[in-house]
């Protein structure tokens, strides 16, 4: 099994940037994509960025230019750097990991962007 543990988030303001990371423990071996989901209060869960083991990246339309995954395989862990954050980022940012045809999650960890 795989343990995500997400940290970084944070009360910001619009136009602010912030960091999140998600450290991943336990079983390590074929560990495939990794990525951040986020679910907006009364919105169900969408994806926002995803990074393969080989590097490659995708996001979603509405944070492309604004957002950067990376990830670091020596420490198993990735991260989301968020810039010119808007309100309508706001939500619970949870990082997934994708192994053996299994997905796990982390807790997930809140961005808040005023206005």
């Amino acid at each position: 099994q795989v343990q995500l543990v997400e940290s970084g988030g944070g009360l910001v303001q619009a136009g602010e940037s912030l960091r999140l990371s998600c450290a991943a423990s336990g079983s390590m071996f074929s560990i495939n994509a990794m990525g951040w989901y986020r679910r907006a209060p009364g919105n169900q869960r969408e994806p926002v960025a995803s990074v393969s083991s080989g590097g490659r990246s995708n996001y979603a339309e509405s944070v492309k230019g604004r957002f950067t995954i990376s990830r670091d395989n020596a420490k198993n862990t990735v991260y989301l750097q968020m810039n010119s954050l808007k309100s309508e980022d706001t939500a619970v940012y949870h990082c997934a990991a994708d192994q053996g045809g299994i997905r796990y999650w982390g807790q997930g960890t809140q961005v808040t962007v005023s206005s």
